[in-house]
């Protein structure tokens, strides 16, 4: 598609080297750069008319479908033969628009497959710790109060490839796609835990899976009473099996991990249990040989999804620069981009609403000279956390901590407009 050629006007000025141009482009009331040049017939006067015109279409279905022509937006993941249902599928992000996440198209990562539990059937204790333990029906849980709020889950494995001596050959949803971010409804936990009656000893609550690797996290009695949630439904409709079926603990800015699919066993206990899942995996290994454990939250973190690796520029003119900022902290304060690998930056528009703990769209105008750059973009979040380079990251922490990789992601755009993952 062909982008029209920049005019001179005030609002088009540079705001960084490379040819980006100053965040207000977005908020001028005359959408300047919104056209895009449309390709005139040889009779303008008349349309085709074609084949799907002539004919009645589909009838209705029970449940709607994306279109055929959209086959190419979906999930990415692998089957191991040897450990069936271990494994995780990515979500598109290069394929989206917005920040709220599909159902269908959200992030799963399982390690032992995922249960078919019966609802009917399905029942979650609340123990340990407490004056008086409790078992939860979902319809039981239907009569408390529910909320809704939007939230990310990110994997603490995501973008570990980029902990790689060289950069790996591939795409945002390859490298980042363990990252959806969708409404949740459900009850509060705070809500079930006061019914219980929480004794001052208890410091921590286990949370326990109900798949077939009974997958436990130790959260902190304080996030449980802050804004966790036993979640029910996701976008509106029932959770997705994959995503947890029929609950979930939900802990908003929290490592995905720790928001236990299938919940169903909530223990309250004076110290951590110490699982494997919080002992052998999900662990920092650093320089030193010793590893940090209980690292919760995601630290502020972007990446551009337009462009990136495979969607080629066509040719020099204007183009949009889109991405994804979030923080496990709270709200995306800013974020910058670079076109020319970290040598100057720009402010983006933020896409409203920016909300704490929640996908953030950004976006700025770029006019592409049609010669090499190197897109890049860095998240402030509203505590002051900065979105450190690759080279910071890695000096701090060395190269096999793999959790929690958070460090400025590079796009190379090379004379032909070929888009690669590279190192700045």
């Amino acid at each position: 598609m062909k982008r029209r050629q920049m005019a001179d006007r005030p609002e088009e000025e540079e705001a960084a080297g490379a040819g980006l141009l100053h965040r207000r482009a977005f908020l001028a009331a005359t959408g300047a750069l919104a056209g895009v040049a449309a390709s005139a017939p040889e009779n303008a006067e008349s349309l085709a008319v074609e084949p799907w015109m002539t004919a009645p279409g589909s009838p209705f279905t029970a449940y709607g479908q994306p279109s055929r022509f959209e086959a190419s937006v979906a999930r990415a993941y692998a089957n191991p033969p040897n450990a069936p249902g271990a494994g995780a599928a990515r979500t598109p992000l290069h394929r989206l628009h917005g920040a709220i996440t599909p159902n269908g198209l959200h992030f799963e990562r399982s390690h032992s497959g995922v249960p078919d539990i019966d609802p009917d059937k399905h029942r979650l204790l609340i123990h340990g710790l407490v004056a008086r333990p409790q078992v939860f029906s979902l319809e039981s849980l239907a009569r408390y109060p529910m909320e809704s709020r939007i939230a990310f889950i990110e994997c603490g494995g995501n973008s570990a490839a980029l902990n790689q001596l060289e950069p790996t050959k591939a795409n945002v949803q390859i490298l980042h796609g363990l990252l959806s971010c969708a409404e949740w409804t459900g009850v509060r936990l705070s809500t079930l835990l006061d019914e219980a009656g929480v004794d001052p000893a208890a410091r921590f609550v286990l949370a326990e899976g109900g798949d077939a690797a009974s997958m436990s996290r130790s959260v902190p009695i304080a996030k449980a009473m802050d804004d966790a949630l036993i979640a029910l439904y996701q976008n509106g409709e029932r959770i997705r099996p994959s995503n947890g079926y029929p609950m979930r603990l939900l802990l908003p800015g929290f490592e995905g991990n720790m928001q236990v699919k299938w919940l169903r066993r909530l223990k309250l206990v004076a110290a951590p249990a110490m699982t494997k899942d919080e002992t052998s995996k999900y662990t920092l290994l650093q320089p030193d040989g010793t590893a940090l454990q209980f690292v919760f939250p995601m630290e502020a973190k972007s990446v551009v999804v337009q462009p990136s690796p495979d969607a080629a520029l066509r040719e020099p003119g204007l183009y949009e620069i889109s991405g994804l900022a979030w923080s496990g902290a709270g709200r995306i304060a800013k974020v910058e981009v670079s076109a020319d690998g970290g040598r100057s930056w720009a402010e983006a528009h933020l896409q409203g609403p920016v909300l704490s703990k929640a996908l953030t769209r950004f976006r700025l105008a770029w006019r592409w000279d049609g010669g090499p750059a190197v897109l890049q973009s860095r998240a402030t979040d509203e505590t002051g956390n900065v979105q450190p380079t690759r080279d910071a990251l890695l000096a701090r922490r060395g190269v096999r901590a793999l959790y929690h990789f958070n460090a400025i992601t590079s796009w190379g755009v090379a004379p032909g407009g070929e888009v690669s993952h590279v190192y700045a």
